[in-house]
């Protein structure tokens, strides 16, 4: 049973956690089985081009608009209060139809500032509430991602409901640490697992579970302004290819590069034109593990290609696209 939330206002989900951390996968579970409205998904990534649009499952009940070439709580901050504005006129006006709006932000995204938008901009405010804050941790890499980069603690702190994923892959002592951590960084937020997204939807959504108060005491300056800065060494780039490309040779370079690579490999994920095969590959990488699952056939009328986002700290984009350029099918051995 859902509880009740203010008619006149829309209610706001903000999806946050770290660099693979889970959030399009958790974002496809509530696309495809929860069935208790519409949904409008307002999604950012950190990069020149957008993946996780490609990644999303529809089935026609939800609008989507991307925001790229910035982090949601930087440079792009902007838009996202025209594109709130924007959905809520076209829903006023007939034009558009959904019940919730979910935010997923950049893996690099601190969610202060995000959430900062639902109560200093004065249209958002009256038009939107703001329910909740979920941040997915990835229970193999969360400790060193909570050591080394400041938004992932960030975006612990702030969460109001806290979802444990990929815990088959970290033994029981590496994940009870985990959620002990956790446990001390915020106090306020239960802790689930998800495996594969898969959690009661109920416990997300509808919750009424943002505290204003509980936030002033994180950060006493949330309601001014807010700056945020990251890490330059974590850059991005995307591998663009129209040419088949070569399953084994693809296998074998990736096998090649993660075992070079690999703890500098943040984050790496796309749609891959393989040979021989009439769907694209969903491709998807943290660190050292990686895999591709058969995704959408490819339409007659659109160009196959193959488009890879990598994020990592200092990695040698052209040495990344020539190794890949050298999976072409017809490219010698």
């Amino acid at each position: 049973m859902q509880k009740a939330i203010e008619p006149s206002r829309i209610p706001v989900t903000i999806l946050t956690g770290f660099l693979g951390a889970g959030k399009t996968t958790l974002l496809n579970r509530i696309l495809t089985e929860h069935h208790g409205g519409r949904v409008a998904v307002i999604e950012n990534e950190f990069g020149e081009a957008g993946i996780d649009n490609e990644l999303l499952v529809r089935d026609g009940n939800e609008q989507i608009v991307e925001m790229n070439n910035g982090c949601i709580c930087c440079t792009v901050r902007g838009d996202l209060v025209r594109i709130l504005s924007t959905l809520a006129t076209r829903r006023d006006a007939g034009e558009l139809v959904f019940d919730r709006v979910i935010v997923e932000t950049t893996g690099l995204a601190d969610p202060a500032p995000v959430a900062q938008t639902f109560f200093v901009d004065d249209d958002v405010h009256e038009r939107y509430l703001l329910d909740a804050i979920v941040t997915v941790v990835d229970a193999r890499h969360g400790a060193d991602q909570l050591d080394e980069h400041h938004e992932a603690q960030e975006q612990v702190g702030f969460a109001d409901r806290i979802l444990l994923s990929k815990a088959d892959l970290a033994d029981k002592a590496q994940t009870q640490a985990l959620r002990q951590r956790l446990r001390q960084m915020n106090p306020r937020a239960p802790i689930r697992e998800s495996h594969f997204g898969k959690t009661d939807l109920d416990q997300l959504l509808d919750t009424r579970s943002f505290n204003l108060d509980a936030i002033v005491e994180i950060e006493p300056d949330f309601l001014q302004d807010v700056s945020h800065t990251h890490d330059d060494d974590v850059t991005s780039f995307v591998y663009r290819n129209t040419t088949a490309l070569d399953q084994e040779k693809l296998e074998a370079f990736f096998s090649a590069t993660v075992a070079i690579y690999g703890a500098s490999m943040l984050r790496y994920k796309g749609v891959l034109n393989v040979a021989g095969v009439d769907r694209r590959l969903v491709f998807q990488g943290v660190h050292m593990i990686f895999g591709a699952d058969i995704g959408k056939p490819w339409l007659d009328s659109e160009i196959r290609e193959t488009k890879i986002v990598f994020i990592g700290k200092q990695l040698p984009a052209d040495v990344f696209k020539a190794g890949l350029d050298g999976c072409s099918q017809h490219t010698a051995r």
